[in-house]
């Protein structure tokens, strides 16, 4: 009769959960603060976690920790797995209808899910999504106690997520009609050197994207205002401050009733939103419901301003 092999010895849990905190939050101080513990408790849990594999998960950058790249790939394993578990969990207390927690740039839920969440709703009869709006968005791996994230522009899944592609994107600068005319933005990109640059933490790339993409060399702009999400920055290109980059799903009605204008039009984002769910959820008949749903509405008309 032969011998069995020992079990694998698992890393302690403790060790797993500071680490997993801190590859999350970035920072030692966030971790915890989240955790509920001091600092040293978890910088002892990550030389513990470092000991147990005898490799480091971490370097310095400066003042900042940094995942190796074996730390990186660990801890979107552990990310999932803790995913599960929070799942499993759920699941184990729930009633007869299902929650899906669906991450959700807070932006693109405002102006292009929630005006169509009773339709979601109604595709999903027996689950109930919780639409969770996220200011800065991070993928699937980092946030175990989401179901699923919707993504915008390039996303390249990690191992055991899977990305679909749902929507195209198209985005452009916009401000309002004043603006464009005191400007004179109709004369050609360059008189984009007299503006103010409204630009946000959440997508902080936007103009840099739009430039490339467009084929204009970059401008030089009068002055930046950074704000922290998105929508505040539609927001601040409303009232006339300055000139933001939208998504053209943003602003259709903006534009339809004269509110903004779109000095040079849209160009096409190929990436478009994806959403990410875990590899084991690809066959869940909820997640196919949603995917077949957003695959549906996001082939859906433009917004008429839009077009």
């Amino acid at each position: 009769m032969s011998e069995r092999s020992p079990p694998q010895r698992l890393p302690p849990m403790n060790a797993l959960r500071a680490f997993d905190a801190v590859a999350r939050c970035g920072s030692i101080l966030k971790a915890a603060d989240e955790l509920g513990v001091v600092r040293g408790a978890i910088r002892q849990q990550l030389a513990v976690l470092e000991t147990f594999f005898g490799i480091a998960l971490f370097q310095r950058d400066g003042r900042r920790l940094v995942l190796t790249e074996k730390g990186r790939a660990f801890a979107d394993s552990v990310g999932i797995a803790f995913g599960i578990l929070a799942r499993a969990s759920a699941e184990v207390v729930a009633g007869a209808r299902r929650t899906l927690r669906l991450g959700v740039p807070s932006a693109f839920a405002v102006w292009w899910l929630m005006p169509r969440v009773g339709e979601l709703q109604a595709a999903l009869p027996e689950v109930d999504v919780d639409i969770i709006p996220m200011a800065t968005v991070e993928p699937l791996a980092r946030h175990p106690d989401l179901d699923a994230v919707i993504m915008g522009g390039e996303y390249r899944p990690a191992s055991d997520i899977t990305a679909i592609r749902f929507m195209e994107d198209e985005f452009g600068p916009v401000a309002t009609p004043g603006l464009a005319a005191r400007l004179d933005l109709s004369a050609g990109v360059d008189a984009l050197a007299g503006a103010v640059a409204l630009t946000s933490r959440s997508t902080p790339r936007l103009w840099d994207d739009w430039f490339a993409e467009s084929g204009h060399a970059p401008i030089r702009f009068a002055r930046n205002r950074e704000f922290e999400d998105l929508l505040l920055a539609i927001g601040a290109a409303r009232s006339g401050i300055g000139i933001a980059i939208a998504p053209r799903t943003a602003i259709g009605e903006d534009i339809d009733r004269g509110a903004l204008v779109a000095p040079y039009g849209f160009i096409r984002r190929p990436a478009g939103y994806s959403l990410s769910i875990r590899g084991g959820d690809a066959k869940d008949a909820a997640f196919v419901r949603l995917t077949e749903w957003l695959v549906g509405a996001g082939a859906g008309p433009l917004p008429l301003g839009a077009r």
